[in-house]
């Protein structure tokens, strides 16, 4: 069993940074990897980035990549996203998943946060 709990969204301008924490607690060295997704208003949940706990190694959507990173500090059981060069179309509900390998498979993630809310505005 994995419990996560999510903080750091909000309200940003345009342009600005936002930095999203998922803290980890229970199985989690069963649960290898952790994985960010959001969902906008009227859209399918979508893929963001992923980290194992083990190695850190990384995954991003092709979209994603160069504007947001993913981490982790192993002795806070705590992964990271850190979002730069917000745009509108970043505003969606953004969950943390927890799941036994890293992949873009939302179906392979089986434990998951409440979400936080991130709403890129000017």
């Amino acid at each position: 069993q994995v419990q996560l709990v999510e903080s750091g969204g909000g309200l940003v301008q345009p342009g600005g940074s936002l930095r999203l924490s998922c803290a980890a607690a229970g199985t989690i060295f069963s649960n290898n990897a952790v994985a960010w997704f959001r969902q906008a208003p009227g859209k399918d949940r979508e893929f963001v980035a992923a980290i194992n706990w083990s190695g850190g190694d990384t995954v991003y959507a092709d979209s994603l990549k160069g504007r947001f990173t993913i981490s982790r500090d192993n002795a806070k059981n705590t992964v990271y996203l850190q979002m730069g060069s917000l745009k509108p179309e970043d505003t969606a509900v953004y969950y943390c998943a927890a799941g036994p390998k890293v992949t873009i498979e939302s179906r392979e993630y089986h434990y998951w946060g409440q979400g936080t809310q991130v709403t890129v505005y000017a």
